[in-house]
Order: structure tokens, then C-alpha cells, then sequence
């Protein structure tokens, strides 16, 4: 357990939290971005590996390509549920069908502005239209959870009947989604409470990233009786990406106490592959899983690290398969020159170690060779001095 653990318990708080990946569909709909099927399979395989609850793979309804990769995915019978994400129509349901989907995900608009955009319809139609979806689908013998897009910019009484409403059709579980990012954290802990105290079956947070407070969203459903969360590795999605798994699963288990039954040392080669194959570069601050998220150069926090790791972190670096990196540049101090040089096995006097230090921070990311061609011609100076 961390530090920095947080007191919120609070009677809402499931004693696990359940993980929906979503970044073969909603983080392949990210700009630009479009999976090979061999890409496809590898992250499916790896995410397998990592322990993800469930897998939502693509929408079958995009023709035989997205078919045939998410057959070869279902064949490969993993312990993650396999579900696959339908519009609210026969014809998108009939498709998974033919993949051999069992668990399907429908999603309607549910706000005033996108049914009269999109369908020139309201939430009469809405709520009648995929309650007969529902049923449609039950009726093939499928499993169903229901996706309630915008519901952020919806009318919340219209959401808790359509709720209610669809959970009569055999509905396991409801995904509130925040389309747009515009939720905050305080308003996301009122309504994703309201509706979970009004539903009998589990409450699914989906939250992009707008204003970078899809995590923090997250988060917050979770403390008003979310039992799922709907993530992407790194937060890969369209705009500005949705909530990323690995700072929702590690705030889950090290602030909150909660049990997600993930491999958190995964997240790094899972986070690795996705960026290759999505042809987006890894962030070097991305949380957990940046090649900095554990880097140090400042003299004074490399002193501190030193003599106790809890100074500059809030969870074990090796609790996700990471451990704290001390660069040499120009923020750099004696201590933390010193033991890099004796990572190497090399040691100094506190003269040579002085005039090495004005030599270091001239520049920054000393590799190890640099630094012993550094070290190594020091040596000769002294030596020909004597």
C-alpha cells in the first residue's frame, strides 16, 4: 500500500472494481489510427495477460475484415468476457450474431441535442426504440449491456426511466457515458450515485478526456457505487482520448484499497505495444507507464530518494515492473553523480568529483558509455599531471 493513500471509504465503495477495455474499439476510432488484424490479436493476447474483466474488440458491423479478426479473437477463448459495440439496430445486432458474439453492447443517444441531430428523433422514441432492441437481442439468446451516449448532457430523470426501463428487457448492466468530457468530478459522484441507487444491475463508467479529467471522473464513480470502469491502455481515443487504465487501476488499488485483479507490471510492454501499433508515440510523462514517470535529476530529490524512496514517490516503482531512473544534467548534485558512478564501479575522490559535476551539468542524459569515456579521460588528465 502507498503512502499517499487516501481516507475516502465510504459505504458506496465495491470491494472490487471490474475493468471493460475498450481500446480495440474506442481507442482505434482515435485519429488516424486503425489496427492490422495481426495488431489487433497481439493487444487482445496481451490484455488477455494483464487480466482485463472484460474486451470490447470492435463493431462487427463494419463490414467482413472487422468479422473475421473478431472471430479469430473469440476463438482464442479467453477468461476476459469478449463483447462486441452495436448501434441501436437489427442490422449492427445481426452482425455480431454472425461473428459469434454472446455478449453484445448497445448504445443509443440519450441527449436531446444528439436525437435530433442524428435521428431527428426524442426521448419518447429513445427510450421505446432500444427497449425493442433489447428485446431483439434477448430474444437471440444474447447477453446485453446497454451504453447511454451523452448521457452527461442529458436529462438524468429521463436517464434513470430509460434505465429502469431497459433493465425489465434483461439488461445486465448500464454504461453511463460522458461523450464529451464536460462532467466534473463532484457532479459525476451525484449522478452516477442516483442511478446505481436506482438500478438493480451493475453501473459502468465510460469518460473521455476533454478537459483531462477522465481518471479523476473515473475515480469518482467509483466512489458513488460504480462497479465498472470502461478504459483504454494509456488513455488512447478519439479527441483527447478516454480515461487510461493504468492511473485508474493503480489509483484504485493504492488510494482507494481496491481490488482490481490486474498485472500491474503488464502495463508497461501492454502500453509499448499499443503505441506501436497505433503509430502514436508513448509519452515520456505518461503516468505509470512514461519512460519518466520515475526519472530524477534534481540534486535535492536524488539526495532524498537515496536516504528513504518514499520522498519523491507515492506507490513502489516496482509494483508495476519499474524502478526509479537518476539522470545526469544539469539539476544534478554530488550524491546522485556518485552513485551512478558506483552503479558502474567506479569511484571518485571529492576534488575529481567536483570537477566531473561542472562537466555533467553542461549537458543533459549522460548515457553509461558517456559517462565512462568522461571518467575514463579525467583519469588520463590526472595521470599525466603526476
Amino acid at each position: 500500500m502507498g503512502h499517499g493513500r487516501n481516507d475516502v471509504m465510504s459505504k458506496n465503495l465495491p470491494e472490487r472494481v471490474f475493468f471493460n477495455d475498450t481500446t480495440l474499439r474506442d481507442g482505434e476510432q482515435a485519429p488516424k489510427v486503425a489496427f492490422s488484424r495481426e495488431g489487433k490479436i497481439a493487444i487482445a493476447k496481451m490484455l488477455e495477460a494483464s487480466g482485463l474483466d472484460q474486451i470490447e474488440v470492435g463493431i462487427p458491423a463494419m463490414g467482413e475484415k472487422e468479422q473475421d479478426t473478431i472471430r479469430d479473437i473469440l476463438r482464442l477463448n479467453f477468461f476476459a468476457r469478449i463483447s462486441t459495440w452495436n448501434r441501436a439496430c437489427e442490422s449492427d445486432i445481426t452482425a455480431s450474431i454472425k461473428v459469434g458474439a454472446t455478449l453484445v453492447h448497445i448504445t443509443l443517444p440519450v441527449s436531446d441535442l444528439q436525437l435530433r441531430a442524428k435521428f431527428d428523433r426524442d426521448c419518447t422514441w429513445a427510450l421505446h426504440h432500444l427497449r425493442h432492441m433489447v428485446k431483439f437481442a434477448r430474444d437471440q439468446g444474447l447477453e446485453v449491456t446497454v451504453g447511454f451516449e451523452d448521457a452527461s448532457r442529458a436529462d438524468q430523470d429521463f436517464l434513470i426511466e430509460l434505465a429502469q426501463s431497459v433493465t425489465e428487457e434483461g439488461v445486465t448492466r448500464i454504461r453511463y457515458a460522458d461523450t464529451v468530457g464536460c462532467l466534473t468530478p463532484r457532479i459525476t459522484r451525484m449522478r452516477i450515485g442516483r442511478l446505481a441507487r436506482a438500478i438493480s444491475v451493475p453501473v459502468e463508467i465510460h469518460a473521455h478526456n476533454d478537459f483531462g479529467l477522465a481518471v479523476a471522473n473515473t475515480l469518482a464513480a467509483v466512489e458513488a457505487g460504480a462497479e465498472w470502469v470502461s478504459t483504454t491502455v494509456t488513455g488512447l481515443g478519439e479527441r483527447a482520448g478516454n480515461a487510461a487504465m493504468e492511473p485508474v487501476a493503480m489509483a484504485l488499488e493504492e488510494l482507494y484499497a481496491i481490488k482490481t485483479h490486474l498485472d500491474a507490471v503488464k502495463f508497461e510492454p501492454l502500453a509499448r505495444l499499443v503505441r506501436d501499433q497505433s503509430g502514436r508515440p508513448l509519452s515520456v510523462e505518461q503516468p505509470i507507464v512514461g519512460s519518466y514517470a520515475f526519472a530524477h535529476e534534481s540534486g535535492i530529490h536524488v539526495a532524498a530518494l537515496l536516504a528513504d524512496p518514499m520522498t519523491y514517490q507515492a506507490f513502489a516503482p516496482a509494483r508495476v515492473g519499474r524502478e526509479h531512473a537518476f539522470l545526469l544534467g544539469k539539476h544534478s548534485g554530488r550524491k546522485a553523480l556518485r552513485h551512478r558512478l558506483a552503479s558502474l564501479g567506479l569511484e571518485v575522490t571529492e576534488d575529481s568529483l567536483k570537477n566531473l559535476l561542472g562537466t555533467i551539468r553542461e549537458k543533459e542524459d549522460w548515457t553509461d558509455g558517456e559517462l565512462l569515456r568522461l571518467y575514463q579521460e579525467m583519469s588520463n588528465d590526472l595521470n599525466a599531471h603526476r
